[in-house]
């Protein structure tokens, strides 16, 4: 009698296909055809801006000249503008500046949030139901510009760094996502941990944190791209051009036509295009949040999606 041996089931490829449902029809021709046009006209129409600015970043005077503009078609690649950029001076200052904001405040934001989050998805805190009322209520009313304007100017954080982090540091909507994944997690392990004698402090980092990476990961995403691309508290409440982020340094080469302190002397001599110096602060603008979305792409479906539903 012959044996009969199961053979492994292989993985599918990452570049395979879903399993499709019994129930659904397969795709037909004309339908891929048609899906493969759309996908290509639109990864066409987000890359083909983003390819102008690089490249016209990375071009000479004279090249801009003979385009006479924007160039979409590389002749020569030259680094000065990053380099002036990059040698010391508004741009880099505002660059550094943009970098430490960001990092305290998402972390400032994400303790906040998590400790917030934690303490509403336990049915059994105090005062939790009113504390979440009251949150809610803040997502459809706020107070106005001029009085937070006013209450800021009432505690002295104007012209400080603090006023590109307090006034924006919570967002209500990434609360009730943490809340909805953590209320998610399996009460027995939270009970079974105070059996052991652990404290809620224990029980939120060995526990709670651990399983909740993928929505942790979305939410430091969110509150990161946030303070990177902020301007507005910057241009309200600081005055003191030295300690303007970089957003605000991009407003003025952009909108205004002012050149960086120390680089419009290479642009009168012909160095360098005042053009070439303003894609060059947008790619360094964009750059970040270009290198670090990938890695929290595949974290998106489950952080957010569950969050969402479970909430």
């Amino acid at each position: 009698m012959t044996a009969v041996i199961d053979k492994p089931v292989s993985k599918p490829r990452w570049w395979a296909a879903p399993p499709r449902p019994a129930w659904e029809e397969p795709p037909s021709k004309a339908g891929l055809a048609g899906k493969g046009l759309v996908l290509t006209f639109a990864c066409l129409a987000v890359l083909f801006p983003l390819w102008i600015v690089v490249v016209t970043s990375l071009s000479s005077r004279k090249t801009i000249d003979e385009a006479g503009g924007l160039v979409m078609v590389p002749k020569g690649i030259t680094f000065i503008a990053y380099q002036e950029l990059l040698s010391g001076g508004q741009v880099t200052r505002a660059a550094i500046i943009s970098i430490l904001v960001t990092l305290v405040g998402t972390l400032f934001s994400m303790a906040v949030s998590v400790l917030c989050a934690y303490g509403l998805s336990r049915s059994g805190s105090l005062g939790h139901r009113w504390i979440l009322m009251t949150l809610l209520a803040t997502m459809f009313f706020s107070a106005g510009l001029i009085p937070t304007y006013l209450l800021v100017q009432s505690l002295s954080l104007t012209d400080s760094y603090l006023a590109l982090i307090l006034p924006s540091a919570i967002s209500v909507f990434n609360i009730l996502v943490l809340r909805g994944f953590f209320m998610g997690i399996s009460q027995e392990l939270i009970d079974s941990a105070r059996i052991d004698g652990a404290g809620d402090f224990r029980i939120l980092w060995r526990i709670v944190m651990p399983l909740s990476r993928a929505v942790l990961a979305v939410i430091t995403l969110f509150y990161a791209v946030g303070y990177w691309s902020a301007w507005f508290n910057a241009s309200l409440y600081l005055n003191d051009q030295d300690m303007m982020p970089l957003q605000n340094v991009m407003i003025q080469l952009v909108q205004r036509q002012e050149a960086p302190v120390g680089l419009s002397q290479a642009i009168r001599t012909g160095q360098l295009s005042g053009l070439a110096i303003q894609m060059a602060v947008m790619v360094m603008a964009l750059l970040p949040v270009a290198v670090l979305s990938p890695f929290v792409q595949k974290h998106f479906k489950k952080g957010m999606l569950t969050g969402a539903v479970k909430g």
